[in-house]
């Protein structure tokens, strides 16, 4: 790869006719795309869907008061 951009030795096409470069895979899911997170009390387990921006160790349990973990 002569400018490290993904193109094969004469510099005019991809190497294997993908396009994707070094990264690879443009559907690929990125970290935004990841499956919902809850916070979850390691005292009695009470699950609440976690607020995005706000950490899991900033909210305290409605059920019994204890810091929430993300989880």
């Amino acid at each position: 790869m002569p400018g490290g951009d993904g193109t094969g030795p004469d510099g005019n096409g991809p190497i294997g006719a993908r396009g994707q470069g070094r990264r690879g895979g443009g559907n690929r899911p990125g970290r935004g795309a990841a499956a919902p997170q809850n916070c979850r009390c390691p005292s009695c387990g009470h699950l609440e869907p976690h607020q995005p921006g706000v950490p899991c160790s900033q909210a305290k349990c409605p059920e019994c008061g204890s810091q929430m973990v993300r989880g």
